[in-house]
């Protein structure tokens, strides 16, 4: 008898593992070219990841994912793609954006300045961005992506291949959940510390007095490995809303710690200013 070939779980014909692989690959990207973007556009090196350690960017590897899906059957018919992408990209954004304000207690971004917007959340000129990424992703990105996963799959034993896949979205898993407590203790501390006017402030006061107040043990761990400069320098731009609509930087409670590690434009002028002292 024939040896049946070996199945795998399959979604909008795509395999699990291909699934997977793309959200690595994406988050991955989606981190190097935020970084890339921060130092162009603010000169400065700064932490662009969505969690504390593992370099990921997780918009990009959802957002990637929840698109290719759906697209694939599309590929040829570039109206599509844009509507689809700029309504899925929509609808990704306001969600990841919902969440962090529930779970986490804090804003990932805010589009309140800009037209169109709802809630700050999503706005009309990140939705074309997210039409116009569509079309890229499905002609032009995502084949040259499938080329480089199946290169890879033919360098490297399958087996192998699922065991860094599967390593991997265990690390970024351990590295979600540790982010979500690190993120909240973090809020804690920051809007009780600074009597910030939130919503949910008699809460956060709450927890406040049950883990830094009562329980010594917690709070040394918390100040060993999510103190302050840590979070700041790995969440730079992490905000909140108070009661009266105004965005507060967490950056700006902790003035003492630069919210980047390396400013190329300061440093640049200081070595200028410097050898124009030694001439």
């Amino acid at each position: 008898m024939e040896k049946k070939e070996k199945e795998h779980i399959k979604i909008c014909g795509i395999s699990i593992w291909r699934i997977l692989a793309y959200f690595v690959v994406y988050s991955v990207a989606g981190f190097i070219i935020e970084t890339i973007f921060g130092l162009l556009t603010k000169g400065v090196l700064e932490s662009r990841k969505s969690f504390l350690y593992g370099p990921f960017c997780s918009i990009y590897g959802l957002g990637a994912v929840l698109m290719i899906l759906p697209l694939q059957k599309y590929k040829k018919n570039n109206y599509t793609l844009f509507f689809a992408g700029f309504f899925i990209g929509s609808i990704i954004e306001y969600m990841v954006s919902l969440v962090g304000e529930l779970i986490f207690h804090i804003k990932w971004w805010d589009y309140s300045d800009q037209m169109f917007n709802i809630n700050g959340r999503i706005c009309v000129l990140f939705s074309l961005f997210w039409g116009l990424l569509a079309i890229y992703l499905m002609s032009d990105i995502n084949p040259r992506i499938d080329k480089f996963i199946d290169f890879v799959k033919s360098k490297i034993p399958a087996n192998y291949m699922k065991t860094v896949i599967i390593f991997s979205i265990l690390f970024l898993s351990f590295d979600l959940g540790i982010t979500v407590y690190a993120l909240q203790m973090f809020s804690v501390r920051i809007i009780h510390e600074n009597n910030l006017n939130v919503s949910n402030k008699q809460l956060m006061d709450t927890l406040y007095e049950k883990i830094y107040v009562n329980d010594q043990k917690q709070k040394d761990f918390i100040y060993k490995f999510f103190d302050n400069e840590k979070m700041i320098k790995t969440f730079p731009n992490i905000k909140i809303e108070d009661v009266d609509g105004n965005i507060l930087f967490f950056r700006d409670y902790v003035k003492d710690i630069k919210p980047y590690y390396y400013n190329f434009r300061t440093n640049s002028h200081l070595k200028l200013k410097y050898l124009e002292n030694v001439e």
